[in-house]
């Protein structure tokens, strides 16, 4: 049996303009259902928001979000903030995303990406654990932490 998981982030109006983003650095299909798609009247306010959005790509990148009905304030739920103090990650934040890549230069151009308009947490550069290793917080306020892979993970 495998499992496959997916993070699903929930925006307060933005999710579209999110899920285009990551589309964006990521590659890949984008698919997305707005709350009129699924029966909601249109002229209801909120109707063209998202229900289900979904990005997979064959790199093996999947995220999906929606945005929680009634909320406009744009960026994700929960904010919070993350940031680095006497070498050490302080965050109120529930989670972070995760991503890796096998060489620097490919973590390198997702970093780029992910980093327009984005506050810098660590810089992406090499770590004790990694040849790469940066975090950031995007426009979105979703903070990502990436790494290059480990040539062999061991259980």
């Amino acid at each position: 049996m495998s499992v496959q998981t997916t993070p699903h982030l929930n925006f307060r109006g933005d999710a579209r303009q999110a899920l285009e983003f990551y589309q964006s650095v990521f590659g890949g299909h984008l698919v997305v259902n707005t709350y009129a798609d699924f029966g909601m009247p249109a002229e209801i306010p909120g109707a063209d928001k998202v229900v289900f959005g979904l990005v997979v790509a064959e790199n093996g990148f999947r995220l999906m979000g929606y945005d929680i009905p009634g909320q406009t304030e744009g960026g994700i739920a929960g904010g919070g903030s993350t940031r680095r103090e006497n070498h050490t990650t302080i965050t109120d934040q529930a989670l972070f995303v995760s991503i890796s890549s096998p060489t620097l230069a490919e973590l390198q151009a997702h970093w780029d990406a992910l980093a327009v308009d984005a506050t810098i947490v660590e810089p992406l550069a090499a770590s004790a654990w990694s040849a790469g290793f940066g975090m950031l917080t995007d426009r979105f306020g979703v903070t990502w932490s990436v790494s290059v892979a480990a040539a062999a993970v061991r259980a």
